[in-house]
C-alpha cells in the first residue's frame, strides 16, 4: 500500500478554522494511574480550549474501549495494541487541525515513545503529559471500584496493583492532582501550550495585580514616607486601580517609553517574535517640566489628596509628545473632545515604573463593593456558573440601569433562573445565568 498525499495543507485548515496565521493540531498525552484524574483533567482542558474558540477533542479511554477498541482485553500484547490505535487515531486528529487530549492509562514507556516517534514523524506537536499522583491517593478516590476489586482478585492485570507502570522518563509536564486543584493544572497546561507556540500567549496570561501583601504594608509605608511625592488626579488614580487590580496585565506599572510606543504603533505589547497582547489605549501618567526637575531619584510617592497611594520603582521620564499620542489614538487632535483636551492641558513629560500599590482603592460612594476585580469576578464566574448574555450601560445611565437590574433579579427570583447584577468601575455589567 502506497500512501495517499492530501492536497489541503496545513495552512489551508487553518484558515478554515478562522486562524490564518497558525495551525493549531496537536496531542496531548496524559499518562497516569487510574484513579490519578486523567478524564477530568482531559474534559476540563477540552471545555476550556472549546471557549477559546479552538478545536478540541477528547479521547477517552473508557470510551475507546467502547467502541473501537472494544475487542481488546487487557493483556500486554493486547495494552499495546490498544495504544497503537489510539496513537494512529491521535495523529489523524491532529493532522486535521484539532487539538487532541488522550486520556489513557498506558503504563509502558515503549508505547508512549511509539506515540510520540509518530507525531515527529508527522512533524506535529505531542505534548506527554505525566500524572503522578501516588497510588494511595488514586486508590482512596476509586470511584469505579477497580482497586477493590483488583485487590480481592477480581480483576487481573490491574496497573498499580497487580501489573506495573512505567513512570516517563521525560514527560513535557508532570502533574500531582494529589496536592494540585483541577483550576490550577489547567493554568500549568495552558503555560506549556502557550510556550510551545500552540495557543495564543494571551489565552492563559496571569492576572497581574500590583497590590503590596498585607505582611508587607508597614515596610512599604515607611518607605513610602521617605520617598519624594508626585501627587495625582482623580483619573490618575483611576488608572493606578485598573493597573492595581490587574485589568491591564501582564503590566507592571505605568508605561515606559517602549511600551508606550509600542501600544501607540502596534496596537499592544511585543511579547517575543512577533507576539502581540492587544492593548490599544497608553496607561502613562503625565508630569510636569516642573516635577520631573525635582524627582531625581529612582524611586516616588504616589499621592491622591496627600495621601500615600503607591511606590513607583525604576522610573523613567520620557517626552509627552501630545499631538503624536492625540493622532494614533483618535486620528484627531481636536481640543473640543474632552479626552483630547485632558491629555493637551495634562504634563509635558510621562514617566513609567513599576507600582507597587499600599492597599485596594475604594471610592466610598456605596458601589465599591460592586467593582468587582478580575480575580474575584473569576471566583464570582465560578460560583454561579456563569453562562449567558451580558450588556453594558454607560456612566451616564448608571442609576436607572442599577435599578433595572435589581428588577431582574427580582423577577429571576420568581423564575428561579440565576442572574447577577455586578458594577464594573464606570460600567454596569448584568450577567443572566440560567441553569
Amino acid at each position: 500500500m502506497v500512501e495517499a498525499v492530501h492536497t489541503v495543507s496545513r495552512e489551508d485548515r487553518a484558515c478554515a478554522a478562522g486562524d490564518k496565521d497558525k495551525f493549531r493540531g496537536c496531542t496531548i498525552w496524559f499518562t497516569g494511574l487510574s484513579g490519578s484524574g486523567k478524564s477530568t483533567l482531559a474534559f476540563s482542558l477540552e471545555r476550556q480550549l472549546v471557549s477559546l474558540c479552538m478545536s478540541a477533542y477528547s479521547l477517552d479511554g473508557d470510551n475507546v474501549r467502547l467502541g473501537l477498541n472494544k475487542d481488546l482485553t487487557f493483556s500486554a500484547e493486547d495494552r499495546a495494541e490498544n495504544i497503537r490505535r489510539v496513537a494512529e487515531m491521535a495523529k489523524l486528529f491532529a493532522d486535521s487541525g484539532t487539538c487532541i487530549i488522550t486520556s489513557f492509562i498506558s503504563p509502558y514507556e515503549k508505547e508512549r515513545k511509539f506515540a510520540r516517534l509518530l507525531h515527529e514523524k508527522a512533524n506535529l506537536p505531542f505534548i506527554e503529559v505525566y500524572l503522578s499522583t501516588p497510588l494511595e491517593v488514586c486508590e482512596a478516590r476509586d470511584s469505579k471500584g477497580l482497586y477493590a476489586k483488583a485487590r480481592k482478585g477480581i480483576i487481573k492485570d490491574f496497573t498499580g496493583i497487580s501489573s506495573s507502570y512505567e513512570e516517563p522518563e521525560c514527560p513535557d509536564l508532570r502533574l500531582n492532582t494529589a496536592e494540585l486543584s483541577v483550576d490550577e493544572c489547567i493554568d500549568r497546561l495552558l503555560e506549556i501550550l502557550i510556550e510551545k507556540d500552540i495557543i495564543p500567549s494571551w489565552t492563559g496570561a496571569k492576572i497581574c495585580e500590583l497590590y503590596v501583601p498585607a505582611a508587607e504594608r508597614s515596610a512599604f509605608r515607611e518607605k513610602a514616607e521617605a520617598l519624594p511625592k508626585l501627587e495625582i488626579t482623580e483619573v490618575d488614580l483611576q488608572w493606578v486601580q485598573v493597573l492595581a487590580e490587574g485589568w491591564a496585565s501582564p503590566l507592571r506599572g505605568f508605561m515606559r517609553e517602549n511600551e508606550y510606543l509600542q501600544t501607540l504603533y502596534f496596537g499592544g505589547l511585543v511579547q517575543g517574535r512577533g507576539k502581540i497582547i492587544n492593548l490599544s489605549i497608553p496607561i502613562v501618567l503625565a508630569v510636569t517640566t516642573e516635577d520631573k526637575a525635582r524627582l531625581t531619584g529612582s524611586s516616588l510617592t504616589l499621592t491622591h489628596t496627600g495621601r500615600p497611594v503607591a511606590l513607583m520603582e525604576n522610573i523613567e521620564f520620557y517626552a509627552h509628545r501630545k499631538e503624536e499620542r492625540c493622532n494614533r489614538i483618535f486620528g484627531i487632535c481636536d481640543r473640543g473632545h474632552p479626552t483630547i483636551e485632558q491629555i493637551m492641558s495634562s504634563g509635558d513629560w510621562l514617566v513609567g515604573g513599576d507600582l507597587h500599590v499600599l492597599e485596594p482603592i475604594a471610592w466610598n460612594d456605596g458601589l465599591d463593593k460592586f467593582r468587582l476585580s478580575p480575580m474575584q469576578l473569576r471566583a464570582k464566574f465560578k460560583e454561579i456558573r456563569v453562562r449567558g448574555w451580558h450588556f453594558t450601560f454607560n456612566r451616564s445611565t448608571h442609576v436607572r440601569s442599577l435599578f433595572v437590574g435589581l428588577e431582574m433579579n427580582r423577577i429571576a427570583a420568581n423564575k428561579k433562573e440565576n442572574w447577577d447584577v455586578t458594577l464594573l468601575g464606570s460600567l454596569l455589567e448584568i450577567f443572566f445565568v440560567c441553569d
